[in-house]
């Protein structure tokens, strides 16, 4: 089932190419014929270099001859892809070698099948176990960490390992990304070329690398932000003047708050310490397995030999990982709290803006409210002035018309009993006058008392109008004034009962209460009497 899994699995994936090395360090019982030797491939040779690597042939054939009680120790020997540049290195069903080479190198090297398996699997990730070879067991070992993209690219590194109990020798593939240490890593294992014995050995030092000072350093990194974000949100006195950056105007920038608060959070949660935890388990549990087989096994120089020494040290030093992720764990904990308390007073300060704005937009619509109002009252006042001007008005227009004739009717009366000569001199008179006389326009010599009369009358009505509507303004006004400032009381009002209910321990510890603010000696009293 595995075989064909494993076939299957390799014919799926995409190939694509990596720079390829290899190591290996073997050590014999006489120490002057260690070796620690590590090269890269060429690519014009790389198939036949690869291929005599797996196999132990031409250049890295075992020695031929040595010396009467000399003997191979221990070893390991690697094939190494560092600094791994292609971006889809660490995607799901992809591999870095070709499908031949893939499968000739798990296949001789008697790595886990289920390896190929595993690419897809997130975050750290450790599995071990003996194959079914009871002839010539191995103790096979996988150990992998794959991030999310960043910047289009895959992050991560993976080794895979096969201990032989009956050669001592460690066969594996170890590849990373720049942004790993597995570089750092090889340079260690090289530095600790006589302790290969222990299959262990490159694992524990890569988690160490994994879990170096650069994860405390994060958390101290993170709490030093969150306490800058707390002297923001709770507007504290003692703001430095780096954490002025949250402040502008005279006001705090609840964006960039909130944006902080997001980037602390995932910087706490940056390698969560019971995730490694469970590795570190596993790892333990992988190492009793390895002993119980290596220390009846007199090659690796039973219970007072050296790997029991590398043993001890290696346990020992999993178990001090295992308390500081434990101190970790806590005091990620109690950031991770912190913060849920800021956020969940900087949404009180939300709604209290959002309050605050909801105020600021039923006062305006109350000052539009009462411009229309004003509106129709001048159109009102117009409507008032129209009704009483338009009556006279008119009934001025009208009589002023030639339909009617309020003139004096005597001088055409005069002389109506005399005779007929009369009568005729004067219609003869008047067809004369008529004819040669054009007449001119007569303006009466009292045209004056119109305009004495009108202009006193428009100018009382206007400035009555005028004292009128500056009354009406300054009541708007006072109202408007009433608005702003119920406003202002219960914007500070909410402020004050926000900070008398979350703020008061936080500002009270290592205080004295006389240098107190006003409000904080008043929460105080309130609270003890």
């Amino acid at each position: 089932m595995d075989d064909y899994m494993f076939q299957s699995y390799v014919k799926d994936c995409k190939c694509v190419t990596e720079a390829t090395s290899y190591l290996e360090i073997l050590n014999y019982s006489d120490p002057s014929l260690n070796t620690v030797e590590e090269h890269r491939f060429r690519g014009d040779e790389l198939p036949d270099e690869f291929n005599n690597f797996l196999h132990r042939r031409g250049a890295f054939a075992p020695r031929a001859k040595l010396k009467p009680g000399v003997v191979l120790v221990s070893g390991i020997r690697l094939i190494l892809q560092q600094n791994a540049q292609h971006p889809e290195t660490f995607t799901p069903r992809y591999l870095s070698l070709t499908h031949w080479s893939y499968e000739e190198m798990v296949r001789v090297m008697r790595l886990p099948f289920r390896a190929i398996e595993g690419t897809s699997v997130v975050g750290p990730f450790f599995w071990s176990s003996l194959d079914q070879d009871d002839e010539d067991p191995h103790l096979q070992i996988i150990f992998r960490k794959s991030d999310v993209r960043k910047k289009g690219r895959t992050r991560g590194w993976e080794i895979m390992l096969s201990h032989s109990f009956k050669t001592g020798i460690t066969s594996g593939f170890a590849k990373g990304t720049e942004s790993s240490d597995l570089v750092k890593c090889i340079e260690h294992l090289k530095a600790c070329a006589e302790q290969v014995m222990h299959p262990m050995l490159l694992p524990v030092i890569i988690l160490s690398h994994d879990l170096s000072a650069k994860n405390d350093q994060k958390q101290r990194e993170a709490r030093e932000w969150l306490r800058k974000l707390e002297h923001a949100v709770s507007m504290r006195d003692e703001v430095l003047p780096e954490e002025s950056r949250y402040i502008k105007e005279s006001m705090v920038d609840l964006d960039q708050i909130n944006r902080d608060l997001v980037e602390c959070h995932s910087q706490v949660l940056w390698k969560r310490p019971q995730a490694y935890q469970e590795i570190i388990i596993s790892m333990q549990k992988s190492m009793d397995v390895f002993w119980e087989r290596a220390s009846e096994n007199p090659m690796y120089g039973g219970q007072s030999g050296v790997t029991d020494k590398l043993h001890r040290s290696m346990q020992s030093r999993l178990v001090f990982y295992q308390a500081k992720l434990k101190g970790i764990e806590h005091y990620a904990h109690t950031t991770l709290e912190r913060l849920q308390i800021q956020r969940a007073a900087l949404y009180n300060i939300i709604a209290q803006k959002e309050s605050k704005l909801g105020f600021q937009m039923a006062a305006e619509q109350r000052r539009l409210a009462h411009a229309a109002k004003r509106d129709s009252t001048s159109m009102k006042t117009l409507g008032l002035l129209g009704a009483i001007f338009l009556p006279a008005t008119y009934l001025a227009s009208v009589f002023s018309m030639t339909f009617f004739n309020f003139q004096n009717q005597d001088n055409n009366n005069k002389g109506g009993g005399g005779g007929g000569d009369n009568n005729n001199n004067n219609s003869n008179n008047n067809n004369n006058s008529n004819n040669n006389n054009i007449p001119e326009p007569v303006v009466s010599k009292d045209l004056w008392i119109y305009f004495v009369i009108t202009i006193p009358c428009t100018l009382v009505v206007v400035c009555f109008w005028r004292w009128w509507d500056q009354r009406r303004e300054r009541r708007y006004a006072e109202e408007d004034a009433d608005i702003e400032s119920g406003i202002e009381l219960m914007e500070q009002q909410i402020m004050e009962n926000m900070r008398k209910r979350t703020m008061n321990k936080a500002r009270t510890w290592g205080t004295d209460v006389r240098a107190s603010p006003t409000w904080i000696s008043d929460a105080t009293k309130s609270m003890t009497g």
